[in-house]
C-alpha cells in the first residue's frame, strides 16, 4: 500500500549523516555540504524521500547522487577563492585514448556493421587526458576552471560538483558546460533535447545531419514511451538550430507526460540510459560496437550530470558532454572527451574533424595560463 503521508513530511528511512565537505553549482542553484551518496539503481527510495541530490552517471551504467544539506535556488556563481588560481596543462601535453589512425580505422568499421546491416549508426569517442597535479595536499580548483568555462565557453547546462577525497563520501571531481538537455522534470512533464548535427557555421551542417538528428531523436521518443502516459510523447520543436560559441548545433526536443505522478527515478533512468545521442542505434548494438572499439571507459563523459530536486518533483540532468573531469592517478590527470556520431554517410576524415572541432576550443581554455 502507498505511504499516505505527504512526501515532503515523510521522514527519512535513515538518519541524517552530518554535513560534509563539498560544493555543487547549476544554473540558478548553488549547494554546499554533502550529505550523502547513492548508487540510483540501489537507491532511488532515498532520492524519492526528498532532498536535493546532485547526479553524476558514468556512461557505462552507473549513476551516483550526492545530497546536499545547503542549498540556494537563487545562488549567484561561484567564484574560485582568490589563493587558488588554475594551473594549467600545456596545449601539447593532451593525449589521446586513440589516435587519429585507430579513429579513421573505427569509423571504416562501424560502416561496414552499418552495410551489414548491424547498426544505423554508433557514436565513436575517444578521451583526451593531460597530468594536472593537485596542490600539495589538496586537488586542483573546479571552481576555478568553472570560471574560465563560463567567461570564455557559456553553455545552458553548465555546472559542477566537488566532494573532495578524503572525506567520509566517495569523492567526484567534475566541471561541464554542456549543451545538451538530457532529461527535465518538472510539472508531471519529462523533456529530452537530443544534439545531433554540428558545424561552424549552419551552412556547414548536411543532409547526413539533419538524418541523423531525426533518427536519435526517434530513439529518444521510444525511451521516454516507457515511462509516459501512452499518447504523450511528441516532437515539440524540430531541428531547430542552437548557436554556441564556435559551433552550430541541431536540436530536437521531445516531451511525454509521465505515468507516475511521483517520479521513479530509477525507472526513469533504466529506460533513457545511456543517452541515445551519445551512444546509437539500435542502442544494445551500438553499445555492443562501442566496447569492442574504444581501449578505455568514457566514465563521466557522454553520461549525465545534473540535478534532482525531491521536494519539488524536479530535475535537470545534461548529457556530460564538453565536460571535464579530475581523478588522482598517476599523480593527477585532467580527462575531457570528444566523439562523432559515424553513419553510412560518414566519411573517416570528417569525422576525425569534428572531435578535433568540438575539443578544441574547451581544452584551449583549460590550457592557457593565467
Amino acid at each position: 500500500m502507498a505511504d499516505p503521508t505527504p512526501r515532503h513530511e515523510r521522514v527519512p528511512a535513515h538518519p541524517t549523516p552530518a554535513a560534509g565537505p563539498g560544493e555543487a553549482w547549476f544554473a540558478g542553484v548553488r549547494a554546499r555540504g554533502a550529505v550523502e551518496c547513492v548508487d540510483l539503481d540501489d537507491e532511488a527510495d532515498r532520492v524519492a524521500a526528498g532532498g536535493f541530490w546532485v547526479v553524476v552517471g558514468d556512461f557505462e551504467g552507473r549513476v551516483r547522487a550526492w545530497r546536499f544539506a545547503d542549498v540556494d535556488r537563487g545562488g549567484a556563481e561561484p567564484v574560485p577563492s582568490a589563493s587558488s588560481g588554475w594551473s594549467p596543462p600545456a596545449r601539447d601535453a593532451w593525449s589521446s585514448s586513440i589516435d587519429e589512425r585507430d579513429y579513421l580505422s573505427g569509423v571504416r568499421t562501424i560502416r561496414r556493421r552499418v552495410r551489414a546491416g548491424d547498426v544505423y549508426q554508433v557514436n565513436l569517442c575517444r578521451v583526451l587526458s593531460a597530468a594536472v597535479p593537485g596542490r600539495p595536499g589538496s586537488e586542483p580548483d573546479p571552481l576555478a576552471l568553472a570560471a574560465r568555462l563560463r567567461a570564455g565557453n557559456p553553455a545552458p547546462y553548465a555546472g559542477g560538483i566537488h566532494v573532495p577525497l578524503g572525506s567520509s563520501l566517495p569523492p567526484v571531481w567534475v566541471v561541464t558546460a554542456s549543451p545538451e538537455l538530457f532529461l527535465r522534470v518538472g510539472d508531471g512533464l519529462i523533456t529530452s533535447g537530443p544534439i545531433k548535427g554540428t558545424a561552424v557555421e549552419p551552412g556547414g551542417l548536411s543532409d547526413k545531419d539533419r538524418a541523423e538528428n531525426v533518427m536519435i531523436a526517434d530513439m529518444v521518443r521510444n525511451d521516454l514511451q516507457r515511462v509516459c502516459e501512452p499518447g504523450t510523447v511528441e516532437v515539440i520543436g524540430l531541428l531547430a538550430l542552437e548557436r554556441h560559441p564556435g559551433l552550430v548545433h541541431l536540436v530536437t526536443t521531445v516531451q511525454g507526460r509521465l505515468r507516475d505522478t511521483t517520479t521513479d527515478w530509477a525507472a526513469v533512468l533504466r529506460a533513457t540510459y545511456p543517452p541515445a545521442s551519445v551512444s546509437g542505434a539500435p542502442k544494445h548494438t551500438a553499445l555492443q560496437v562501442i566496447d569492442e572499439l574504444e581501449p578505455v571507459p568514457r566514465g563521466p563523459y557522454c553520461g549525465a550530470v545534473g540535478w534532482i530536486d525531491s521536494d519539488a518533483g524536479r530535475a535537470e540532468i545534461a548529457v556530460a558532454i564538453r565536460t571535464f573531469w579530475w581523478t588522482d592517478d598517476d599523480g593527477g590527470r585532467l580527462h575531457f572527451g570528444t566523439g562523432a556520431g559515424i553513419t553510412w554517410g560518414s566519411v573517416a576524415e570528417q569525422e576525425w574533424a569534428e572531435t578535433e572541432l568540438k575539443a578544441d576550443r574547451l581544452v584551449a581554455l583549460a590550457s592557457t595560463p593565467d
